[in-house]
């Protein structure tokens, strides 16, 4: 028995498999309400090929109300999973063979209730030039206004996966601090459609392009988000800038001050870029991120 729902599109003619996934995390809604729209809108338009539709990856995770499942563990973390461990473990297990069946693959983030993330497209600098090429391609069709290209070598994600098996892959992040954008479900339906009308499985054309920006960054450990500006311990986060917002290294970002008052710390910018990522909860635990620049 499938630990998620899977909703098949064919369109009965040779051509790609399309795999589309949503809730990886349970707290990100836009992801889940895009594909709903896309199961509704897409039976008998396709032209070729097949696309494969899911609507929540971590259901558990969903029903709970929180990013992971009861197991606490991070499915985003632990790819290729495992059939015989805990739930998580099992759905990574699951969620991986999906992925090596797909000739592409996007998968939808947010920020979920703790994170805001500026609208961009990912993925991973895949040393298989074909491959990368390929996920450059579905990033720019994908059409938010930010592209961030990152290490390759972060393992346990569903990009990993991809990366793996050489497919062309993307992430996409909107958004998130707890609530659902209609504006982001409207972008992400969109950019579905896109990268679909770049593969000629669908009649579209192709949008005046929204990218302004384009980040390719090899560095080792780049693209992992959870590690930037470190709280340094228990507290309240004043942020001084906001999402989007251009900083230079050296800037004061924020503070975090200790429950009780009596401890303030600053966050100062590490590099210069764009904040691509905010924590908009204002408690922090030690070691949560803050800020993340690009």
């Amino acid at each position: 028995m499938s630990l998620f729902s899977v909703e098949v599109i064919d369109s009965g003619q040779p051509g790609p498999h399309l795999v589309i996934t949503a809730g990886v995390h349970g707290d990100e809604f836009e992801p889940m309400q895009c594909i709903h729209r896309l199961m509704d809108s897409l039976p008998g338009q396709l032209l070729r090929g097949k696309l494969s539709l899911v609507p929540c990856v971590n259901v558990e995770a969903f029903l709970l109300g929180n990013r992971k499942a009861s197991d606490d563990l991070d499915l985003a973390r632990i790819c290729p999973g495992d059939p015989q461990g805990t739930i998580t473990m099992q759905v990574g297990h699951e969620l991986t063979e999906l992925i090596k069946s797909a000739d592409y693959y996007i998968d939808l983030h947010t920020g979920g209730t703790r994170f805001s993330v500026f609208p961009l497209t990912g993925y991973p600098l895949n040393p298989n030039e074909q491959a990368l090429e390929g996920s450059r391609r579905m990033a720019r069709a994908f059409n938010l206004p930010f592209i961030w290209g990152t290490d390759w070598r972060l393992k346990g994600r569903s990009m990993s996966m991809a990366c793996e098996n050489n497919i062309p892959a993307i992430y996409a992040e909107y958004l998130g601090g707890a609530q659902c954008s209609p504006q982001g479900v409207v972008d992400y339906v969109d950019g579905c459609l896109n990268v679909l009308g770049m593969l000629e499985m669908i009649e579209r054309d192709a949008p005046e392009s929204r990218v302004d920006t384009v980040v390719e960054d090899p560095t080792e450990g780049s693209g992992h988000m959870q590690v930037c500006h470190p709280a340094p311990f228990d507290g309240l986060l004043t942020p001084h800038f906001d999402l989007g917002d251009v900083v230079q290294e050296g800037q004061l970002l924020g503070t975090v001050r200790s429950i009780d008052g009596r401890k303030t710390t600053e966050l100062v910018a590490g590099q210069s870029g764009k904040i691509i990522v905010l924590h908009t909860f204002s408690m922090v635990r030690e070691g949560d991120a803050t800020f993340v620049i690009a």
